[in-house]
């Protein structure tokens, strides 16, 4: 399984960014190898609008199957449920952390956003 985790750095001890959009980094972990992939989300920080929606194509052209972030607005969240992605709110801590945390059934998977657009 491929996990998505917004961060705010270029490694598994950097903390989760809140922000799916806007967020500094995401990574593209492999669930069984724990090897991943440091997607730079530079150009979508200073969008002034559609910033979810081109992370969430970005992360679904890499093949995630969960989204792990701790804020995501509407049309994000519709484009990833589009997508066949999974999302989990409310993630805080080390990427790594949260990681295992959902491994270990910790988080449950969203049925909405949890903020308004924009964020």
């Amino acid at each position: 399984m491929k996990i998505a985790v917004t961060s705010r750095g270029t490694d598994l001890d950097a903390a989760v960014d809140p922000r799916f959009g806007r967020a500094a980094y995401i990574l593209i972990i492999d669930s069984d190898t724990r090897a991943f992939e440091v997607l730079d989300n530079q150009e979508n920080v200073d969008a002034f609008q559609g910033a979810g929606i081109q992370a969430a194509v970005m992360i679904s052209d890499k093949g995630a199957d969960v989204l792990l972030t701790g804020y995501c607005g509407p049309k994000a969240f519709e484009t990833l449920q589009a997508a066949g992605i999974k999302v989990v709110n409310d993630a805080v801590g080390t990427v790594d952390a949260v990681v295992r945390d959902f491994k270990d059934g910790k988080f449950s998977i969203a049925q909405s956003a949890n903020v308004e657009g924009h964020w």
